[in-house]
This record gives structure tokens, sequence and C-alpha cells, in this order.
């Protein structure tokens, strides 16, 4: 049966590279996260096969005080037998702005030596496509089946999954036996690190910059604790964690606005600042301690105040019983299809996927990617995806929901 999934995929392997290229033509930058039109040009291509379509419209207030323009959510459910288990497969179709430096059009879907460029064309559009030919390979050879799969399409992975896959489970609109989440190599990534996310203000009092006395520089005030941040996080390598491919945490200011004139002392500077925890770290804890750091840093200097919020908290994907079924699975087809063996491990980024965990769903990501992320070139100019990788992926998947969803699966 693997043979003949693996033999209708290459056959439609075509078509599967133009729905590609497609959904990299329909820009998701997120900012500023208008979603809602890609959302429909992925339901007008799946109705188009004579599927149905869940569309999951976030309400316009909660998408605006999320800080993006419109979020529709998709849901398509295909249902089969009695017996079997519900696999959810979930990719996320926003992105980060294409930035400098590109070579190719980023919303172009080009096509050289073996490799298809664009803005999100490795992470996720490419498992959009993954995933859907998957089942469609899966219906067109494995029938009759049982259980359910249901294609979760979602667009605020880059803003934390809390309006896409944490939507949909907070209100029960879905509830599958395991997930699959889209990915970015070969591995098969079972951990991923948390974050913390805080926007530190820092108020003074701004003056003329020839009588500095007069005022309170929140610039200065805002150094001491950018002087911190850094020690502290010179620190972070002395933690390691035990799962392979994870290191360790780290922390980083990522953004620094403040400040009217060059000759004014500024009164009021905002730091962003990213705090990645290894899955063995209590968020809580780590939060109490930024705090009372940063607090420390301008502790006494007279007319500072400081305003810490939290703006993200992602808990860390852990593994959860029954993953290691989609790891063995997954391992055993990709073994075969590419000739390697592929490991199961963590990854030091934070995804969607720890949402599904979060609800109890045992959950692994694996979807089509190279060796290591980096070679994608994901979130960089020049984003592409092999081709072979492509392909590759969709026979292994295809194959996993064969292994789960067939009449005589265990």
């Amino acid at each position: 049966m693997h043979a003949d999934l693996h033999a209708w995929v290459d056959a439609h392997f075509d078509e599967q590279v133009a729905l590609l290229q497609r959904l990299v033509a329909v820009p998701t930058d997120t900012p500023p996260g208008d979603n809602a039109p890609h959302a429909e040009a992925v339901a007008a291509v799946v109705e188009g096969w004579g599927w149905e379509v869940e569309r999951h419209r976030v309400p316009d207030e909660e998408v605006r005080a999320y800080g993006m323009r419109s979020i529709t959510n998709l849901i398509v459910r295909r249902r089969y037998g009695e017996g079997g288990p519900v696999l959810a497969l979930n990719a996320h179709g926003d992105v980060v702005p294409p930035g400098e430096g590109w070579t190719r059009d980023p919303y172009g879907g080009e096509i050289a030596d073996g490799r298809l460029y664009g803005r999100a064309s490795a992470v996720s559009k490419s498992d959009f496509t993954t995933y859907l030919h998957a089942v469609r390979a899966l219906e067109a050879v494995a029938a009759p089946l049982k259980g359910a799969v249901e294609l979760h399409f979602t667009y605020d992975e880059e803003y934390g999954g809390l309006k896409g896959p944490g939507w949909l489970l907070e209100r029960g609109l879905t509830r599958p036996d395991y997930a699959v989440c889209a990915s970015f190599s070969h591995a098969v990534v079972t951990a991923h690190n948390g974050c913390l996310q805080f926007e530190i203000v820092v108020n003074g009092k701004a003056t003329h910059g020839s009588a500095p006395e007069t005022g309170h520089d929140a610039l200065r005030a805002a150094s001491r604790i950018l002087d911190e941040i850094y020690r502290q996080a010179d620190a972070l390598g002395t933690i390691a964690s035990r799962i392979d491919g994870i290191r360790h945490p780290t922390m980083i200011v990522g953004r620094i606005d403040g400040g009217t004139n060059t000759n004014v002392v500024p009164g009021r500077v905002v730091l962003k600042m990213d705090r990645r925890l290894i899955p063995e770290e209590d968020p809580a804890e780590v939060e109490a301690r930024v705090r009372a750091f940063i607090a420390a840093a301008v502790a006494g200097i007279p007319g500072i105040g400081v305003d810490v919020r939290r703006i993200l908290l992602a808990r860390a994907l852990r593994p959860l019983p029954g993953h290691e079924k989609l790891v063995a699975s997954l391992q055993r087809h990709a073994r075969a299809v590419f000739d390697e063996d592929i490991p199961a491990v963590g990854t030091p980024l934070y995804a969607d996927a720890r949402l599904y965990a979060e609800h109890g769903v045992p959950t692994v990501m694996y979807g089509a990617g190279p060796l290591t992320v980096m070679e994608s070139r994901a979130k960089q100019a020049d984003e592409h995806v092999m081709l072979e990788d492509l392909r590759g992926a969709t026979r292994v998947v295809a194959s996993l929901l064969a292994d789960f969803l067939s009449p005589d699966a265990a």
C-alpha cells in the first residue's frame, strides 16, 4: 500500500507544486496580519475538490486588540469509518515580512535548481500542500479507512498561536487524538523551547539637552537595565537542557524605542525583550526573576519609574504519552523515503505545536524541510523549499496516516 501512496504523490506532484506557488503568491505578512484573504484562497481550492471547509473567523475586535487585521482559521474534516483515531494536521499561513536582500520575487514562487523560492515556501505554506496531498493520496489508495483526519490551517503563529490553534482548542471546535504540526527539517521534533516576551517602559523626565540636570534621563536608566539583561543572558549558558537539540536558555533585547530629538534628554524609552525557556524551566519562576533584576537595576535612581508588561507567554512543548507512536511511524517511513535515519529531537524555536500538547494531545512536528532549518533560509531573504524534500515529506505523511487509519491499524 505504501508504494501505491508514493506513486500517487509522484503522479500528482506537479499539481502540488502549482498549489504551493499559488499559496506563496497571496501575501500573509504578519505584521500587518491581514490573513483572511489567504484563508479564502485555500478554501476555494479545497472546495473545488468537493471537500467541505469550515471557516472560523476570529471577531474583528479580538483581532485588532491582538495587533492584527484579519484571521480566518480553517478546519477541513475528513471522516471515515468508526473506531479509528482523529489525527490533526496543522500548518500556519502567516509569516514575517520579506525584508531586504531578496534576489527573487518573494511572492513569485520561482523554481530554479530544484528549489521553489518565496516567503513562507519553507515555513509553512509548503506543509499546507504536504498535508493536503497526503490526505488525497490516502483517500485515493488506502480506502476503506477508519477514524478521521482534520486539517487545521491557522494564521497567527508569528503572534503566538492564541487566535489560531489556541482559539480553536479553547472553544472546543476540535479535540484530536494526535496532532502533527508543520516543521522545517528532516527531523521529527518532539519538544521545543518556550518563550517569554516583555515590554519594558522606562519613564523619566524630558528636558533640554543643554541642561540635562533639570530632567531624568530615561535612556541612561535603560542602559543599566540593558547591561543587567546581557549580564544575566551570559550566565544562561550554564543552564543545560537534557533534550537533544536544545542547548540552554537565551535572552535578548530585540527592539529599542525612545527619545524625541537629538537635543532632548529622553523622557521615555521602551525595550522589547525575548527570553527563551528550555522545557525544564518554570515560566512563573523565570518571569519573577526577570522582573526582580530589572527593578534592582534602576533601584535608587531619582525620578525614574519602570513598568514591565508581559506581552507573550508561549509554553514549551513536552512529549506526552502516545507521541512515540507518531515518532516511530515517521522515522520508519522517512527511512524508506529518504534512505536515512532521521532523529527525534527538540528545537530551540517555539511554535503552535505546544498548544495541542497543552490540551493533552500527543503532538510532534514534521513536514517538508531540509536537513537543518537554516538551509531553507526560513525568515530570511531567498527562503525556499527543495522540491524533493516536499515530495518526500508528502510521501512520509501519507504513510503515517495509513498506519493510523487503515482498517488493520492497531
